[in-house]
């Protein structure tokens, strides 16, 4: 297929989720053979469902989409199903095709050195690190050899070496692709061009040219409509109030009243709705648990992942008020496993001081019960009810109306990120513990979140492989997993 061709290609297409929920109105957009596309859209937007539009795992309400005969499509997701948790890593690849593949043991092997990983196929895909799960998602995709690749943030959870093996993959893939990312850096080294659902008017405009230069015209094209909106706003109050002077004025100046009202319903008419998906969250604070005095978390030991088995190691750390430590260490050296187990008060060697609330973001939202609503979800976590402080805590993380009573397993993978960043603000935890709170995020949120983070005064414990977002939050001490675990 010659590069620059149309591959796949949306005409006039209509999708949403009933009358309430629309995603696109009659859309029309192409890929090309050879393009590297980013796919930009605030939280919640649909993108993720325009990738299934484009595999066909998704049909459209009106309009058709149509691709090259015989195309390959295939797309790494943001998370494995928790159906494919108990699968085995020989069990998980041979998903990926309709037909029982008999070579699939070289084709597994082949395909996990390309994403930097070392699995025996009779593995259980729940004993990997997110971060290894994160390459296996990656690598079920490119095991297809698709002609299109469809990317749903391939970077969460991948340490610094991970996503550099990934940036490099994609620079030299000589195939389509189309990524969904918060990442920016990671994006302008290899996109080319950006397609943008907006979730106001539930199209897809397209730009061309890198990352940084697409959000440089996205900001200079919402600037100028801002200003174009204030000049006309001010000539709407001019021609209101003249219409308002001549009306009193009886005879041949109320038909000029009449011409100026008529006038300033016109340049209403004309005013441009300003992106309203470009919001971001409101600056906010979590407050910390009252009345905590000396320390609140002691760790005597810790436990890491070395030669494929974990192994406990002696350690001195205590935590009080204001105290805020960052585990670091690459993928798959047990640093979800320990900060879970805080979390359940089942590390051995790990104490948290009796009464102390725990705060807990899990990078795979365990805490959340995906059966409830976003208002019961909320709720349960007030010690209190105070229906007025739930709700404007929910709309400072942009979840309002109709998206309260929703379910939790309808919300997109950025919008529970959101709402467990309300839960802990509605819970006051005394001991706050965060495993990649980045992830699945838009990067307009992230700056709020850093700002919220360095200033909350209990106790944190923090991981992330976001330099940028760490460098952004005080960070009192480190512990390095991978120290240990060469000693």
């Amino acid at each position: 297929m010659a590069r620059g061709n149309i591959i796949a290609r949306f005409e006039n297409v209509t999708f949403g989720y009933g009358p309430k929920k629309p995603v696109l109105h009659e859309v029309s957009f192409t890929l090309r053979t050879g393009a590297k596309l980013t796919l930009m859209g605030q939280n919640g937007a649909g993108k993720t469902s325009l990738f299934k539009l484009i595999t066909g795992s998704l049909a459209p309400e009106s309009g058709a989409i149509h691709s090259e005969p015989n195309i390959t499509i295939a797309t790494a997701p943001q998370v494995i199903s928790r159906g494919q948790m108990q699968f085995t890593v020989r069990e998980f690849f041979q998903a990926c095709f309709p037909n029982k593949v008999y070579d699939i043991d070289p084709r597994i092997d082949a395909v996990l050195e390309t994403v930097n990983l070392k699995a025996g196929h009779d593995r259980l895909i729940s004993s990997f690190s997110g971060g290894q799960q994160a390459r296996l998602l990656l690598a079920s995709a490119l095991i297809q050899n698709p002609d299109l690749l469809l990317l749903d943030e391939p970077t969460n959870n991948l340490d610094a070496a991970g996503i550099a093996h990934l940036r490099q993959f994609l620079i030299d893939y000589p195939k389509t692709c189309v990524v969904i990312s918060h990442d920016a850096n990671f994006l302008n080294a290899f996109t080319k061009g950006v397609l943008y659902l907006d979730s106001f008017t539930h199209q897809i405009e397209q730009y061309v040219g890198n990352y940084f230069a697409v959000v440089d015209q996205i900001a200079a094209r919402i600037e100028k409509e801002q200003r174009k909106n204030a000049q006309l706003l001010k000539t709407i109050q001019e021609k209101k109030e003249q219409a308002n002077k001549f009306a009193f004025k009886g005879g041949q100046m109320r038909l000029v009243a009449t011409r100026m009202r008529e006038k300033a319903e016109e340049l209403e008419e004309a005013m441009v709705d300003v992106r309203r998906d470009d919001k971001t969250i409101r600056p906010f604070v979590i407050p910390v648990q009252e009345d905590l005095v000396g320390a609140i978390i002691r760790i005597t030991a810790v436990s890491a992942m070395r030669d494929d088995a974990p192994h406990s190691y002696p350690a001195n750390i205590e935590l009080g008020k204001n105290q805020h430590l960052a585990i670091t260490g690459p993928n798959g050296i047990g640093k979800s496993t320990l900060v879970k187990a805080l979390a359940a008060g089942t590390a051995p060697g790990a104490a948290v001081a009796p009464g102390v609330r725990v705060g807990y973001y899990g990078q795979d939202f365990s805490t959340l019960d995906f059966s409830k609503t976003v208002y019961a979800t909320l709720a349960e976590v007030m010690s209190e009810p105070d229906e007025q402080k739930l709700r404007s805590v929910a709309a400072g993380f942009l979840i309002t109306g109709e998206l309260m009573q929703n379910r939790i397993e309808s919300l997109s993978e950025g919008q529970k990120g959101l709402l467990s960043f309300a839960r802990l603000v509605l819970q006051k935890p005394g001991l706050l513990l965060l495993d990649e709170p980045t992830n699945h995020i838009n990067f307009r949120h992230i700056p709020v979140i850093a700002q919220a983070l360095d200033q909350y005064a209990g106790a944190m414990i923090l991981i992330s492989h976001v330099p940028d977002f760490l460098k952004s939050i005080r960070i009192d001490d480190y512990l390095d997993l991978a120290a240990y675990a060469h000693r």
